[in-house]
């Protein structure tokens, strides 16, 4: 009988583990069904990481002088969010501002994963501004939106104060970066979209004189069926967290999310392009569609459809591969040619 004593314990301690397991289980299953927050640590966590891999492979491509920096600068006294990164050559003031926006589909992403990137691209001789928001669903839409113009209008004020111009601006940004850009421009340059929105313009739209957009998701219609189907899981859990309603669905405010549904003839010239693979390639094809219709100059890069290797998602900061440098190439050849 001393013997069974061990083995009955041990069996004790298996069963309340798995009871414990079983526990916690469901209460995750519980957790995720009431709130956005379990799906958004999953999607962070592997977003994150992605950044991390960009940043790290970017670093060999980045200048090793002549570039001067201020990181950290605070835009807005009373949001600990609101922080930018501030790159330009040293000595002339440069004659462009580039304002980026990072992706990380609204609740990841950080302004320093692509900090490398934006050093590139100043030393190409153009001031860029990296600026940071708060990722959802610590925050909900419109309030990213809502940051970056302050962020414009703080650089509006504050620009030469840092080797900036104030007095040409390009909006840029990645992914959901991206989206925010093409809104901010289209508030700038759209008075009705502006007061639909409730958000008054930091400047006026004669400073605004380009936008460059990589792999945007510029309308809903395209990602949430509207058969009465249902969304994939990432667009449920992201949608959910940005909004700040599980039903996003009748949610009014996802029509203005809808950029590309909204632009007019007086958004900037725009520099588009998606990959080949991207699942939002959709986005960016009707953005061109809808801009052209309007009749605002776009320059696009977009690859053809059998192009291989098949060029994925935020493709354009690969710039170990050819298509990566000819997107940089691109996004240079548009800029220098903004009037």
């Amino acid at each position: 009988m001393p013997k069974d004593r061990p083995t009955r314990s041990r069996w004790r301690w298996v069963l309340r583990a798995l009871v414990l397991l079983v526990a916690l289980a469901v209460a995750l299953l519980v957790w995720a069904n009431v709130s956005p927050w379990p799906s958004t640590y999953v999607i962070r966590t592997v977003f994150d990481a992605g950044g991390r891999t960009i940043a790290r492979k970017l670093a060999p491509h980045v200048p090793k002088q002549g570039l001067a920096e201020a990181r950290d600068v605070q835009y807005d006294a009373t949001d600990r969010d609101a922080k930018l990164d501030i790159f330009h050559p040293q000595g002339a003031v440069p004659r462009t501002t580039i304002v980026w926006i990072h992706g990380g589909g609204h609740v990841a992403g950080k302004k320093e994963e692509i900090a490398n990137y934006l050093r590139i691209l100043a030393s190409k001789g153009y001031g860029v501004v990296g600026i940071e928001y708060t990722r959802a669903p610590d925050a909900h839409y419109p309030v990213p939106v809502e940051q970056a113009n302050r962020a414009l209008g703080w650089l509006s004020a504050n620009a030469p104060r840092y080797g900036l111009s104030r007095d040409r601006f390009v909006l840029a940004g990645d992914s959901a970066g991206a989206q925010i850009a093409a809104q901010l421009a289209n508030i700038v340059t759209s008075p009705k979209y502006a007061r639909d929105l409730s958000i008054r313009p930091s400047i006026d739209p004669a400073r605004l004189v380009g936008a460059v957009l990589f792999c945007g998701p510029f309308d809903a219609q395209l990602t949430i069926p509207q058969d009465g189907g249902e969304p994939s899981w990432f667009i449920r859990s992201v949608m959910w967290a940005y909004m700040g309603r599980k039903d996003f669905r009748s949610d009014p405010r996802v029509a203005g999310y809808s950029v590309a549904r909204f632009v007019t003839k007086d958004f900037p010239p725009a520099f588009i392009s998606v990959g080949n693979d991207d699942p939002l390639q959709a986005h960016s094809y009707l953005m061109a569609d809808q801009l052209r219709a309007q009749g605002v100059p776009v320059d696009v890069l977009f690859w053809p459809r059998d192009h291989a290797p098949a060029l994925p998602h935020e493709y354009q900061f690969d710039l170990d591969s050819a298509e990566g440098a000819e997107a940089l190439r691109r996004t240079e050849a548009f800029l220098a040619g903004l009037k």
